[in-house]
């Protein structure tokens, strides 16, 4: 019997051997060649690919055009997956791989029509744009080739690969424009759902000012004065959990050379994304001529696209922030409006096909908001939405010259962070504007719609070198007051993270890149000590009974730290309030399919006047008093805390609850695959409200420090690494420098492959 049970122990360890061997041979297929010559049509001369420990991909070409071939190239062989789900989401398209499961999102996006928008768009380029696109086309799709096996996602979906095609590098630029402003009509949307239940007054209250504002010249806007609005006697009550809209949104700010050690400005710039496997960004480095002059460009690309994103060329170095102006409108139909009906046919597996109905009008798709129709005019549905231009900073010398470009670059409105190595910084709004001079959060009338909206806006305000040597974003208010009211809110983050990166700024007067490194990773909770005040103050009302949580955030160490369960407690408890507190009006939404998720963020003010001014009619019914109900939120936050992470309040440390997941989509729906595909996860280390930005699949998608004509300590660091691979050295390499927070060089290291690709002449 012994021998039997040891002869199939024996038999399973051998056939488990068997299957992993099986299983990495078949990955193995897969796996791009990193060495190797080869001949391309599509290039003029010789195209050199070379990669380095991490993996960063270093172009050499004669021309820019041939740089895209080689780019296109290297993300073919790298990222082709990340690149066909990005133009596939945009266009909606899913549901040709994933079936039905992704037939309501495709929906979605087929509501903006981007496919057919890329297709037109490309057909009107500039002729240089369009070769460079074809070229970088056929980078794509000759990297994918000399791979010669499907990679593991396609042979897991059963899809075909499908060619690249150069209207999908548009289609990415819009992906991004649905990651970063669909926030912007949604919230338009919530507003005018809004008024048509409470009045104007309700909203006005909802998206009052803060105390926290960073504008670059220190304006206020004016403070809300109407007092807190009656909820109506016949308001039901029921808790409901109020979702937050994730926060897409980056960190940047510089200084002149007053503040350095040498001649030259100093820039940083970290873009807050959803972090997933592979990461969104590539390293890159593009060694190009033209007119003469020879170009280097260091930095991250966007897979799917030619461009560098954020970098530097030696002379200027660039990084952006979201810039959450107002760039969308819903215009009110009435019966008498012309409309229209198109039918989209989304593409199902095995050829089969579903239809989708789309109402259109002369401005925009109709979508219906409380049973009223209403035009979407969105900026990404213009066609000055997406272009090439982004390509024209690589070639600028100087600040000014960067400043030129600004105003005719399609991609979604960015606050465009540069620096110069003569020592200049300034700051510039970067991207499509509408010209219409008067944006509004709540519906306007076909009366009040503006033929502007056809025209890119040129008159953009900047900032150029200010005396005190300072510039800052974070995606809060950064014009000025006067500048808002023809700008409007498109969903502006509160402010609480610029002020604090505004102060670290004015706290020094001199800068090198390890205290830019030092202020990326600043986890201090500013933003939360009246929070914390208020929470200990209600915990001391019965002193004896919460002795324990007293303890925890008397020891709370005012931070995001990983070690720290009185900053869990506080950040919990202020969510309860406010699901507490708002969710009679998010009973009510939900009721016409609406939600406060995209005014989540404007309500610390409101909130803060409620728990002031303690109004009966806010007062859920469930409480005698405020107290109570203060009290019933941290009951919540408890049972909550416990029913996820057991009654150890050891596990309640901000570094399990906030715990960095970064995680493969096919990992989440195979979890046998979640250790071979996964990062590593590592502590919660930062939050929201304060520069070091993370969540548990979100936060700085990138670290950028450089200071132009002094790169040797350039940074880049990047959560995970540059191949999409599970069996690439580069799948994450890079990953442990950007946990342990070092100075990751933004330059190529030593040069351990090289690719070189010969021109092919062409046969008449």
């Amino acid at each position: 019997m012994l021998r039997i049970i040891k002869w199939l122990v024996l038999t399973i360890v051998i056939l488990g051997l068997a299957a992993t061997a099986i299983v990495y041979g078949v990955l193995s297929l897969s796996l791009p060649a990193l060495d190797g010559k080869g001949r391309s049509q599509a290039i003029t001369n010789e195209v050199q690919l070379k990669r380095d420990s991490l993996g960063q991909a270093v172009i050499g070409a004669v021309n820019r055009n041939d740089a895209a071939f080689g780019l296109g190239f290297a993300h073919g062989q790298d990222r082709f997956f990340q690149m066909d789900l990005l133009r596939r989401n945009a266009a909606g398209e899913l549901s040709e791989l994933f079936g039905e499961a992704a037939l309501e999102l495709d929906k979605k996006m087929r509501f903006h029509q981007l496919r057919k928008r890329s297709t037109e768009i490309v057909k009107k380029l500039p002729l240089k744009d369009k070769e460079l696109l074809q070229s970088y086309t056929a980078g794509v799709n000759e990297g994918l080739a000399q791979i010669g096996f499907p990679s593991f996602e396609y042979l897991l979906t059963g899809a075909q690969q499908q060619p690249w095609r150069s209207e999908d590098s548009l289609l990415v630029i819009f992906s991004m424009y649905l990651d970063l402003q669909t926030a912007t009509f949604e919230r338009d949307h919530s507003l005018i759902q809004i008024a048509d239940l409470y009045g104007k007054q309700m909203v006005h209250f909802l998206t009052q000012p803060s105390q926290y504002q960073a504008s670059l010249d220190g304006s206020q806007l004016p403070a809300y004065e109407l007092g807190i609005p009656e909820l109506p006697v016949s308001t039901a009550y029921t808790y409901q959990h109020i979702e937050a809209n994730q926060e897409r949104g980056s960190n940047n700010w510089a200084v002149t050379s007053q503040l350095t050690s040498n001649a030259a400005a100093l820039l940083s710039d970290d873009m807050h994304l959803s972090m997933a496997v592979p990461v969104i960004w590539y390293r890159a480095q593009l060694n190009y001529e033209q007119g003469g002059d020879a170009y280097q460009v260091t930095g991250v690309s966007l897979p799917g696209a030619p461009a560098i994103v954020v970098g530097t060329n030696n002379e200027i170095a660039w990084g952006f922030t979201n810039g959450y102006i107002d760039t969308a409108d819903w215009v009110a139909l009435t019966r008498s409006s012309k409309t229209w009906q198109l039918t989209e046919r989304i593409a199902l597996p095995g050829g089969r096909s579903e239809p989708y109905q789309l109402t259109m009008s002369e401005y925009g798709p109709v979508r219906k908001i409380n049973d009223k129709q209403y035009a979407l005019s969105w900026v990404a549905h213009m066609p000055y939405a997406v272009d090439m231009s982004l390509l024209q900073l690589e070639q600028a010398k100087t600040v000014d010259d960067a400043l030129s470009v600004a105003s005719d670059v399609g991609i979604p409105v960015q606050n465009l962070m540069v620096v110069d190595s003569q020592g200049s910084a300034a700051w510039k709004h970067m991207g499509a504007i509408p010209a219409r001079k008067e944006p509004s959060e709540l519906a306007v009338s076909e009366a009040d719609y503006s033929s502007l909206w056809q025209q890119n806006e040129s008159e953009r305000p900047s900032v150029k070198n200010p005396t005190d040597a300072r510039l800052w974003t974070g995606n809060s208010r950064v014009v000025s007051a006067a500048d808002d009211v023809r700008f409007g809110n498109g969903g502006y983050a509160m402010g609480a993270r610029s002020m604090q990166i505004r102060d670290r700024l004015f706290a020094q007067e001199h800068f090198d890149e390890a205290d830019f490194n030092e202020l990326q990773h600043d986890n201090e909770a500013r933003f939360l000590t009246s929070w914390h005040a208020l929470l200990l103050a209600q915990l001391s009302k019965q002193a004896d009974v919460n002795q324990q949580y007293i303890s925890l955030l008397n020891n709370w160490q005012a931070c995001a730290c990983p070690s720290s369960i009185g900053y869990t407690l506080v950040r919990r408890f202020r969510d309860e309030v406010i699901n507490t507190v708002f969710s009679p009006l998010q009973t009510r939404l939900k009721g016409v399919g609406g939600s406060l998720k995209y005014i989540k963020r404007d309500l610390e003010p409101a909130v803060w006047q409620l728990i002031e001014q303690q109004p009966s009619s806010w007062l859920s019914p469930a409480y005698n008093n405020w107290d109570e109900q203060l009290a019933g939120a941290f009951t919540k936050t408890i049972a909550k805390l416990t029913n996820k992470f057991g009654s150890d309040t050891q596990n309640w440390r901000w570094g399990v609850v906030n715990e960095l997941a970064i995680k493969h989509p096919f990992a989440q729906q195979i979890p046998q695959l979640s250790k071979l595909l996964n990062m590593p996860k590592a502590p919660g280390f930062g939050d929201s409200f304060m520069p070091a930005v993370q969540g548990p699949s979100f936060g700085a998608s990138q670290r950028f420090i450089a200071q132009p004509g002094h790169l040797d300590n350039a940074v880049m660091a990047i959560p995970g690494g540059q191949s999409g691979h599970p069996l690439s050295p580069f799948y994450r390499a890079g990953f442990n420098d950007y946990i342990e927070a070092k100075l990751t060089p933004l330059l190529p290291q030593a040069v351990n492959h090289q690719i070189v690709i010969q021109p092919q002449l062409r046969e008449f």
